[in-house]
């Protein structure tokens, strides 16, 4: 035998043991690792462990005044509940959350559009954007008590400032990022104005929409939660924040505990079921993201 082809035997013999190592090593996950792998399941345990860590706490500072343990504030969290005090006041804060974010976000689609399709409109853009965003939107509330009064349209006001240069912003910034092979395929068709900014931009930039709109989402409900805490009271009712301020005043912390872990589920509900649900049904179904 050549020495060529005594290497390549001995070459042969060495690769025999390596596929077999690769073969043992591809192992099915077990039951534990399935499980694990699923993101859901893991944020439910951190929330089961941060609730196991408030109980511990509370019972351990034993002062119901200074903090509640998690057991009271949810019996009073589901009395609360029952006799329609809080299901109340979610309705009056979210009526006015929808208001406001949904006309900040129309405002904020209207502009972007006017910035991408005119010089003169994306001048305006970056210029009240640079003024108006790092503006903190509670700053505004005693202007919108002048101007609106006490109610509603001031919360909406201000709301709007919340939602609206966020949501512009990452718009504008995703439209900037789209490919120009994209938008060659929109001029070849023809396409121009608003018919261009629907069927090329905004799908090539859906993601950053949707990570502008999860930020004006976040920006808006804690605007108004902080806004309810200064005036809350619209039509003699007040939403969530003033939930929390009148129960201060009362003294009844657990019930103060109760209205803010409603604003934290209210949170995790439109973050995990409604912003995920979108995110699932177009980014992901469109493979531009993993």
């Amino acid at each position: 035998m050549s020495a060529p082809q005594i290497l390549l035997a001995e070459d042969s013999a060495n690769a025999r043991p390596a596929y077999g190592n690769i073969a043992a090593i591809e192992q099915k996950l077990g039951p534990v690792e399935l499980i694990w792998g699923i993101g859901a399941i893991r944020k439910a345990l951190l929330i089961i462990v941060l609730a196991l860590l408030w109980q511990v706490y509370a019972t351990y500072l034993d002062n119901p005044l200074l903090f509640p343990t998690l057991a009271d504030t949810l019996v009073t969290l589901v009395d609360r509940f029952a006799d329609g005090t809080l299901p109340a006041r979610i309705w009056t804060t979210l009526k006015i959350l929808l208001m406001g974010y949904a006309a900040g976000t129309i405002l904020a689609a209207i502009l972007t559009v006017l910035a991408i399709n005119t010089r003169i409109g994306t001048d305006f853009l970056e210029t009240m954007t640079a003024m108006f965003n790092p503006l903190p939107a509670i700053s505004l509330l005693p202007l919108a008590l002048i101007w609106f009064g006490l109610g509603a349209s001031s919360l909406v006001f201000v709301l709007v400032h919340s939602a609206l240069w966020a949501v512009a912003l990452n718009t504008h910034s995703g439209f900037l990022g789209v490919s120009r092979t994209l938008r060659m395929v929109g001029a070849n068709y023809g396409l121009s104005g608003l018919s261009y900014v629907v069927r090329i931009l905004i799908p090539a930039a859906f993601p950053s929409i949707l990570t502008g709109l999860k930020i004006g989402w976040a920006f808006a409900w804690r605007t108004l939660i902080a806004a309810e805490l200064v005036f809350g009271v619209s039509s003699g009712q007040g939403g969530l924040g003033w939930f929390i301020f009148e129960n201060r005043n009362l003294l009844d912390i657990p019930a103060v505990f109760a209205g803010l872990l409603t604003v934290i589920v209210i949170g995790l509900v439109v973050e995990n079921l409604v912003f995920q649900t979108i995110e699932r049904n177009t980014i992901q179904k469109w493979g531009m993201k993993e």
